[in-house]
């Protein structure tokens, strides 16, 4: 009997197409970070201050997002209202973006005007941490009325992230949320990974030196050949489901 493991080629053709993505832009002096997160988190909020940081600064980079939805222009819209390029890129009932998705987005948008590309993609916490898009940086941002217990229930997500933006935490005085809890659970996951505490309602942690915008600064001038976090997250999840993917 012939057994094809289907999902296996899946993610190797998908791998080659992503490293592919990364070399062009990195060769093109342009980084792309992936933006993952649950639905309602403040992802398009937080481009849009990230943007507006941005524009505070004299030698600005320039910023576009592709944003990935099942449906709906609402968030590319926004995006450009508040002065930044982008484009609505609709899924197709698919719950992530992949490698393949995300050079059509880069074609159909262009590169040439931009310096730092965001993916939005779609809002969940578990099909898009299995496939990488291209992307040299991955974040997720969890927002405070998620509670401080996401990554414990969320695992990959967050062990394939470089960065993890805690929003809303203008909200902390309503929630019960735990920051310290909430940095131990994820630096258990992901022992490298950068947590920086922001609010993307009133602006705190995106001024133009706060440490999420020179952190994005500084990987422009570094941009990585590949996101470690990923690739270490990926394979754990590989061991786990007995080598499928």
């Amino acid at each position: 009997m012939t057994i094809l493991e289907l999902k296996q080629d899946i993610f190797k053709e998908n791998e080659v197409t992503a490293d592919g993505i990364r070399a062009e832009l990195k060769a093109a002096g342009k980084l792309m970070i992936n933006v993952m997160s649950s639905p309602g988190s403040g992802k398009t909020t937080s481009l849009l201050r990230t943007i507006e940081a941005f524009k505070n600064k004299g030698d600005r980079p320039r910023v576009a997002v592709m944003e990935c939805d099942i449906d709906a222009s609402v968030d590319a819209e926004t995006i450009q209202a508040g002065g930044g390029k982008s484009i609505q890129l609709h899924t197709g009932g698919m719950c992530h973006m992949d490698a393949a998705m995300t050079k059509q987005g880069l074609d159909a948008m262009g590169t040439s005007d931009a310096d730092i590309i965001f993916i939005e993609n779609v809002g969940n916490l578990v099909c898009p941490a299995e496939f990488d898009t291209g992307a040299h940086i991955n974040i997720t941002i969890l927002s405070v009325p998620e509670g401080d217990d996401k990554p414990a229930k969320y695992p990959l997500v967050y062990q394939v992230s470089d960065v993890v933006l805690v929003n809303k935490i203008d909200a902390e005085c309503v929630f019960d949320f735990n920051r310290e809890l909430a940095v131990e659970r994820i630096k258990k996951l992901n022992p490298e990974a950068q947590v920086f505490f922001v609010s993307s309602k009133t602006g705190k942690g995106f001024g133009p030196e706060d440490p999420w915008i020179k952190y994005l600064e500084k990987a422009l001038k570094e941009i990585p050949e590949s996101p470690d976090a990923l690739k270490k997250g990926l394979e754990a999840l590989a061991l786990a489901h007995g080598k499928e993917v």
